[in-house]
């Protein structure tokens, strides 16, 4: 029902007008949010993702594997993170770096030896990458494997959840 609900309020959103130069989203202008989705928000049908911590631990198993994601706060009002999505015996991706949030996106940086940046979508219950991502995040893959389109539904909203997360080698997926 809730799903049928939300994708009702989507559909319903996209018909909306786009928004004018002056508009300001609730957050200070850095999104815009329509008429729609604020009603929604403030009726409590949905929840106000720019007020959703990132914080926590973000997890999926599939029959290739487990994908995992753990954010945990950083410095300056940043994140720190780590991810691993497996895709069977082999191919895996692995990395971890800073993020920080805008709107309903979460940018994050990895570390590393080429500059792998990615903006994920983040709704307050999900992390998911863009279908295409920068060549640069090749690197962080092995074998076929690849970040593009890799979702994390959230299931912990707290640090010491995602300190607790370790990749298929044991070691800790979030460094405190």
């Amino acid at each position: 029902m809730r799903r049928t609900s939300l994708a009702l309020l989507i559909l319903l959103a996209a018909c909306q007008r786009p928004p004018e130069r002056g508009d300001a989203g609730p957050d200070g202008g850095r999104a815009s949010v329509s008429g729609l989705e604020r009603a929604a928000i403030e009726a409590g049908a949905i929840a106000d993702a720019s007020r959703i911590s990132p914080v926590g631990l973000f997890q999926r198993a599939h029959e290739a594997g487990r994908d995992s994601l753990c954010v945990i706060p950083g410095q300056d009002g940043q994140f720190r993170f780590g991810l691993e999505a497996v895709f069977g015996e082999e191919p895996s991706c692995r990395g971890h770096g800073t993020a920080r949030r805008t709107g309903d996106k979460l940018i994050l940086s990895f570390r590393g030896g080429d500059r792998c940046i990615i903006v994920a979508q983040y709704d307050g219950d999900q992390v998911a990458l863009p279908g295409v991502v920068d060549m640069a995040c090749a690197d962080l893959c092995e074998g076929r494997g690849s970040l593009e389109g890799v979702s994390f539904p959230r299931v912990a909203n707290d640090a010491a959840s995602a300190l607790r997360a370790r990749d298929r080698g044991n070691t800790p997926l979030c460094d405190s």
